[in-house]
């Protein structure tokens, strides 16, 4: 039982062994932001894996410029701001509601949007058109009918 508990604690604090030894900063606080900020980096290998957790080694090569650009006394905001400019704004795993991505984060509702509309006008007409009755054959084609269905 112990050596299954032993096994879920490791499984579970694998992505702790994620930031190395040697990246590791030696002023606490520098390090918490560094940390800090690293949870908020996607890993461009990884795709939806923080660059905190991967152990990629561009996600260390992000890392250690993270906490090479708080060394230098970048703010936080800079240093999001310098690894965005540096790998597009795809590195962030949550990305802003401005500019181009106005229209993403626009498009998914406003789909739905219209979907309902032409679910809606289509569910009406239909509704409409059973309303009506049925077209009835003409004197014509009801005696060629009764002709055929004699033979």
């Amino acid at each position: 039982m112990r050596k299954l508990l032993f096994a879920v604690a490791v499984l579970l604090a694998v992505p702790a062994f994620a930031v190395e030894p040697d990246e590791v900063l030696p002023d606490p606080a520098l390090e918490a932001r560094a940390r800090e900020i690293s949870k908020g980096l996607r890993c461009l290998v990884c795709r939806n894996e923080s660059i905190d957790e991967s152990n990629a080694s561009l996600a260390k090569d992000l890392r250690v410029l993270v906490r090479e650009r708080l060394v230098e006394g970048d703010s936080d905001v800079e240093v999001v701001d310098f690894v965005v400019d540096r790998y597009g704004e795809y590195v962030l795993l949550k990305p802003t509601t401005g500019g181009a991505n106005v229209l993403l984060w626009i498009a998914g509702p406003a789909m739905l949007l219209l979907a309902l509309g032409i679910g809606a006008v289509y569910i009406r007409g239909r509704r409409a058109a059973g309303d009506t009755p049925a077209d009835t054959l003409s004197e014509a084609e009801q005696a060629r009918l009764k002709e055929i269905m004699r033979e």
